[in-house]
């Protein structure tokens, strides 16, 4: 394509996205969101996320807890894992190779860049411990390295296991341990060809028998062609020790990060919905998954709700569609999920928290903090709080985007701010 076209579509876009109206109140959260009417455009709603400095300050937590940054100058930190020690992994990196289908993909490209940060992916793990309990992490070191895009990352049969965007790895660990013993041996290879789609979220029965790991589609609604779907929009269960899969639970766009509920066991998700339906359409949810359950994608949206723009249609898909439990919001964009316990204070013990990376198709933009979703009986119950904000200031400007978030048993919320290139710790007061 021609420059000079390419920034006339990108003009018109901006344009649209200053003209377009403040949808900030029309956001449908809870079990059972009000979904409004399909809007469809030449070009979706986009907004520069506008990054700069946090400087001297700091995202905004609750009355009663302290935010601190433990890690700085990180390599696009992901996710994160506690170890049993305490000590706490980073996967830091950068995935993806699809190539741009259309006019309106160079812009969305060109947008999204805006928002991200300038530094490299580390495609390593980085290991931070704080050796004497005073909330200062004074050993930052890589523990592993020269790894594709590691994003998923759990531990069981002391063993650390990782998702690259191409490989389910594991690395025997011992108690203590700075850096990884040698080369990661392969328990699976995953799905990679396009990877749309690159980030490959996991968790572990708590068992440590079977591994989940979480694909997303390699489109938004299939404009690849259903065969470039293969494998993709669902969440494979791999056995630990044979590295046999099979699909667990498919029609989920983009699920980009996994749990299992501790009295359950029951496997949650959040999973980051399609776009170009508007400014509130679709809703990204957080979700129980289960076994054998289709979500909808790409035929439908929040149970059976008919996407026309996906043919052929398959109306037996659409009625067996699983509505979510819970809605986000849409474009929110959640990349984080860990479930709390007694060690966050009272009113944050039970439920789960979310972290939104952020909207880059949406005015006004909505996302860019953690919020914690109370629960009871294992199942949400209860209006979403914001729990670490600031990200996106009055100002407009984005000072950091939170991707992973992990609760330290402790009593700490860990936090992966992958705009600012940190790790911050919450924690109550004591």
């Amino acid at each position: 394509m021609k420059r000079s076209s390419t920034l006339a579509l990108l003009g018109v876009s901006l344009l649209l996205g200053a003209c377009s109206n403040d949808g900030a109140s029309t956001q449908a959260r809870g079990p059972d969101p009000k979904l409004p009417d399909p809007q469809r455009g030449l070009l979706p709603d986009m907004k520069i996320a506008e990054p700069t400095a946090w400087g001297d300050q700091k995202p905004t937590v609750p009355q009663g807890f302290t935010i601190t940054a433990i890690a700085t100058d990180l390599a696009i930190p992901r996710q994160t894992l506690v170890l049993p020690n305490g000590d706490i992994l980073v996967a830091e990196g950068r995935g993806g190779s699809a190539a741009k289908l259309k006019p309106k993909d160079v812009i969305a490209g060109y947008i999204k860049a805006k928002g991200n940060t300038k530094v490299k992916g580390g495609n390593r793990l980085t290991l931070l411990r704080d050796a004497d309990g005073d909330g200062k992490y004074e050993l930052k070191t890589v523990f592993a390295e020269n790894l594709n895009a590691p994003y998923g990352l759990a531990f069981a049969n002391n063993k650390i296991y990782v998702a690259n965007q191409d490989e389910l790895v594991s690395f025997d660990y011992q108690q203590g341990q700075t850096k990884a013993g040698g080369a990661p041996t392969s328990v699976a290879k995953l799905p990679a060809e396009i990877n749309h789609h690159w980030t490959k979220a996991l968790t572990v029965s708590p068992d440590g028998r079977f591994l989940y790991v979480g694909i997303g589609s390699n489109s938004n609604i299939t404009e690849r062609g259903m065969e470039a779907e293969l494998d993709r929009a669902l969440v494979w269960q791999i056995d630990a020790t044979t590295g046999a899969h099979k699909p667990y639970a498919t029609g989920l766009r983009n699920p980009t990060a996994l749990a299992i509920h501790p009295e359950t066991g029951q496997l949650w998700s959040v999973v980051n919905e399609r776009d170009e339906l508007g400014p509130d359409l679709v809703p990204d949810y957080l979700t129980s998954v289960r076994e054998g359950g289709f979500y909808g994608w790409p035929y439908s949206y929040w149970g059976q709700n008919v996407d026309p723009r996906v043919k052929p249609q398959d109306p037996k898909k659409v009625a067996a569609a699983i509505k979510p439990d819970y809605s986000l919001g849409s474009h929110v964009a959640a990349l984080g999920l860990s479930f709390s316990g007694p060690a966050m204070g009272a009113k944050y013990a039970n439920g789960a928290f979310v972290g939104e990376h952020g909207s880059w198709n949406r005015t006004p933009p909505v996302g860019y903090k953690v919020i914690f979703v109370p629960f009871a009986n294992g199942r949400p119950a209860g209006e979403p709080v914001d729990f670490v904000s600031g990200f996106r200031g009055e100002d407009g400007k984005t000072r950091g985007r939170p991707v992973g978030v992990t609760v330290d048993p402790r009593g700490a919320l860990i936090v992966a701010d992958d705009l600012a290139n940190t790790v911050w710790r919450v924690t109550p007061a004591r």
